[in-house]
């Protein structure tokens, strides 16, 4: 399926809009999350470390 010149032109817009909005947003509420989800990344080590121990324990069983 092709797309136009119009198509891609429009989709390339509306990524770099959608990203500089996204970064926008971000900073904006940087104090916030840094305030609220401050454990955050020690939950995701230890779901990380979970799944991988039953990997394991699949491979080796």
């Amino acid at each position: 399926m092709d797309f136009s010149s119009g198509q891609l032109k429009f989709a390339g817009f509306f990524l770099v809009v959608f990203i500089l909005v996204m970064i926008f947003a971000y900073w904006k509420d940087r104090k916030i999350i840094k305030a609220h989800y401050k454990g955050v990344s020690i939950l995701f080590l230890i779901i990380f470390s979970v799944i991988a121990f039953y990997w394991v324990l699949v491979k080796v069983l």
